[in-house]
């Protein structure tokens, strides 16, 4: 249970940074040189991809570990893990991953539920 609130605890964190980055990235490059919107998302994508790069690296472990305690199929645990370099997508494979992990804490001993 506690690496099933780490995993959605970094998932909604590097979500959000992302989502951060992403913006920043807009507006260094989609802005004027020199302009102060431009200087603020060069601020933005050194300060924050920086944090985001090494969280995604423990998010990434830790959807791993994860993985092996929930029996994942590959396909899943590999989607699972790309969803934090997607803007939104950590969001959308934390819901599915809580889901399948109740539904295996529901499910009578010996019974798998479908990943």
């Amino acid at each position: 249970m506690k690496l099933l609130i780490a995993y959605r605890t970094l998932a909604y964190v590097t979500g959000v940074l992302l989502i951060v980055l992403t913006v920043g990235v807009l507006l260094k490059y989609l802005l004027g040189e020199g302009t102060a919107a431009q200087e603020a998302g060069d601020w933005i994508t050194h300060v924050v991809g920086f944090m985001h790069g090494w969280l995604y690296m423990v998010y990434v472990i830790v959807t791993l570990l994860l993985s092996l305690r929930q029996r994942w199929s590959i396909p899943m645990t590999v989607l699972v893990a790309l969803a934090g370099t997607v803007p939104f997508a950590a969001f959308f494979a934390e819901h599915r991953v809580v889901a399948v992990a109740n539904a295996k804490a529901a499910a009578p001993e010996g019974a798998t539920a479908s990943a």
